[in-house]
């Protein structure tokens, strides 16, 4: 597996943990913190790649583009769920909801992408789902908003669909890849956004600051660490190691905002640490014939 492209999947991982921890000091609604976000994030990563004299291949690799753009709208898409079961059911349930999203690659992969899926990473999966219900266990009992449940659901449907789809561009990839996939998210929200409330967003001066270091750091530097890896690495890799998100999503809150973590929640969290590492590190013993 390369080094390089795993620590940039990890590095990602870790910016994305914090968005919350940054959102939470903005005063806007859910909407508008995802279209500033996007839209930042797309100013600085198309100024990136104009400034690497990065080129275009869409016209090359007319499939393949057309790959990134539908995995840019999903994951505005998710996005646009996600925020909104957020407000809806909270956080906790929301984030649980979502992910389940790799849950369906890691079921699928073998179908879509041929890949094996060996007792290792199953255990490692298994682990990991048990840290996830663990670590989102004040998740509210007996939510009936059914809305907020669906918007959750839809999240990690978009989220599979995000990974997939990506997944199929083998030509474009690196810069121009997270360039394509950002932009198209931020138009798919701007869409969702300006039909729902319009374009006029009242900002206080205090929350661009906060602003900024969501969309620049957290989405634009954060969504090149992500996707530019994605091809070079295996779909189930992903997947189980994509729950490091909202582990250290829990320990930053923990550390930074002073939320206590309680002993379920440090149980889930080893939970998911061990099994991201069964998944990765070890492997089926080989039989000789």
């Amino acid at each position: 597996m390369d080094s390089k492209a795993f620590t940039k999947y990890i590095s990602a991982l870790l910016l994305f943990g914090l968005n919350g921890i940054v959102a939470s000091q903005i005063p806007l609604n859910s909407y508008e913190i995802v279209f500033l976000r996007t839209l930042i994030g797309s100013i600085l990563l198309i100024a990136l790649f104009l400034i690497g004299k990065g080129k275009l291949h869409i016209n090359i690799y007319k499939k393949d583009a057309l790959f990134v753009v539908l995995s840019g709208i999903a994951m505005g898409t998710s996005w646009m769920f996600l925020y909104e079961a957020y407000q809806q059911i909270g956080v906790s349930l929301s984030s649980l909801l979502y992910y389940c999203g790799p849950i369906i690659v890691m079921i699928l992969s073998p179908i879509i992408f041929r890949e094996k899926l060996t007792a290792p990473k199953l255990l490692g999966f298994a682990t990991v789902l048990v840290g996830i219900f663990l670590v989102n266990g004040n998740a509210p009992q007996g939510n009936s908003n059914t809305w907020g449940l669906l918007c959750g659901a839809m999240s990690a449907v978009m989220y599979f669909f995000m990974v997939t789809l990506n997944k199929q561009s083998k030509s474009i990839s690196g810069m121009e890849n997270s360039v394509i996939q950002l932009v198209v998210s931020f138009l798919t929200v701007a869409i969702f956004t300006g039909i729902k409330q319009g374009f006029v967003i009242h900002v206080p001066a205090a929350a661009w600051i906060w602003i900024l270091i969501l969309g620049v750091v957290n989405t634009g530097i954060g969504c090149y660490l992500y996707f530019s890896p994605l091809t070079k690495l295996p779909v189930q890799t992903v997947a189980v190691c994509g729950y490091l998100e909202p582990l250290s999503a829990v320990v930053f809150a923990a550390v930074l905002l002073g939320e206590k973590m309680t002993i379920v929640q440090i149980i889930g969290a080893v939970c998911i640490i061990g099994g991201a590492m069964i998944g990765e590190l070890i492997k089926p013993k080989k039989h000789k014939l």
